[in-house]
């Protein structure tokens, strides 16, 4: 059977899945679709306006989906029970090492006062142990899934000051929890069940147990979307798609639409406004994100922005046929080739801490600058804050701060105390 992979230049997802064909010993032939405007009539034919595509004999499979992918290649018979790629080695490596960090919540931690407790475990937590642990402080890091955040599904990182080379997320992560413990630290893995964090001693429920702690500093992550709109499923690669680096090509003198209100928004619409017909971008807000890089659309006369438009379905029987928004007074139907969905549903977690933690109306803490919330002994920083870029430096250095912050409410100091060594 001929196996066909539609890819373009820059697509990372298409690497990735030639990658995996390559693992599991499966020849293919590669269509570049940037390099041959033919490879784009192929696929335009079919109605499909995205890559990576994946063909199987007449069967697609569109866009990055190796567990599908693997499904089909089983019921072809195609898929062979190689030897774990290097790659897949290296991956299960890194997560053993990363979960070896964690101990389990035993009586004697329950039964432990702490100085520091740290709520989440991605940059800006395991930065806050890092120095609350140098400082002597007694420091618990609860995380729920220390494999699962932000950070740790970073898939290359080449840019952490210090760290010379490309490393993992995880691998990140592991070295800063690694570092943390060894100045004393401890990582539990565990749910929050409830908080009370006024008062000299802040308790933290968890289903094993009560933990106490004279300082808290919440570092949670953000969450992503928790459901898509109707049709947005079926459609995608199909006029769906969410990259315009991969897939603006595919709309060149269509009409398109944008919707979303953050800086990944802003600059796909610059890039699909070099190729297609009419930009129509939807902010669902009064106004675009802070982050957004907005200003660089307004002399493009073929790109228009309407803001208070929700996103509700996008529609079409065999194809896209458009996409339906709402506004505060009524739904109407936008006809469009194409529509690039970002509405990340980057809101932070942090509904768990309740009306007692002062927050902004997207749910961001309100903090200081010393990280310090309305509570007192009560710190946040990380995504949990509103910061102007979302990096893991800029996490990291918000866990420094927290951490000396909390040094200097425990031991009620004067100041705060620089470490600098």
């Amino acid at each position: 059977m001929d196996i066909v992979v539609y890819s373009s230049t820059g697509c990372e997802y298409c690497k990735k899945i030639k990658g995996d064909l390559a693992n599991w010993g499966l020849a293919f032939e590669e269509r570049n679709v940037t390099e041959n405007e033919t490879f784009f009539e192929d696929l335009h034919a079919k109605g499909i306006y995205s890559v990576p595509v994946t063909f199987l004999g007449e069967t697609p499979i569109i866009g990055y989906r190796p567990n599908a992918m693997k499904k089909k290649l089983d019921e072809l018979g195609l898929l062979k029970a190689p030897e774990p790629s290097p790659e897949a080695v290296l991956a299960l490596r890194e997560e053993t090492e990363a979960e070896s960090v964690f101990t389990p919540l035993s009586a004697e931690l329950l039964e432990t006062l702490y100085d520091l407790v740290v709520i989440g475990g991605g940059p800006a937590g395991s930065s806050a142990a890092v120095y609350a642990a140098r400082s002597r402080l007694k420091t618990l890091v609860i995380d729920k899934s220390p494999t699962a955040g932000a950070l740790a599904l970073t898939h290359k990182i080449a840019n952490y000051p210090g760290v010379l080379g490309e490393v993992s997320g995880l691998e990140l992560l592991t070295l800063m929890r690694r570092q943390a413990s060894g100045f004393g630290a401890t990582f539990v893995r565990s749910n929050i069940m409830g908080l009370q964090l006024t008062g000299e001693v802040k308790t933290v429920t968890l289903p094993e147990g009560i933990v106490r702690a004279k300082s808290v500093f919440v570092a949670v992550g953000s969450r992503g979307r928790a459901t898509k709109v109707p049709g947005e499923e079926r459609f995608e690669g199909r006029g769906v798609s969410y990259c315009a680096t991969c897939d603006a090509a595919f709309f060149q003198d269509r009409t398109v639409a944008v919707v979303g209100d953050n800086a990944e928004a802003a600059e796909d619409a610059i890039q699909l406004a070099r190729f297609a017909r009419e930009v129509h971008v939807f902010v669902p807000g009064k106004d675009w994100a802070k982050d957004a890089e907005f200003h660089h659309l307004a002399g493009l006369d073929h790109v228009h922005v309407h803001k208070g438009h929700v996103l509700k379905e996008v529609t079409g029987t065999d194809r896209l046929r458009g996409i339906v928004v709402r506004t505060t007074d009524r739904e109407r139907e936008v006809l469009v080739d194409g529509v690039f969905i970002y509405l990340s549903g980057n809101r932070p977690g942090t509904d768990f801490l309740g009306d007692v933690i002062a927050k902004d109306e997207a749910g961001f803490v309100l903090v200081d600058e010393y990280l310090r919330t309305n509570v007192a002994g009560v710190f946040a920083g990380g995504d949990a804050r509103r910061t102007p870029v979302k990096q893991a430096v800029v996490a990291a250095a918000d866990g420094a701060i927290a951490a000396m912050a909390a040094d200097k409410y425990v031991n009620n100091r004067t100041r705060v105390v620089a470490q600098y060594s």
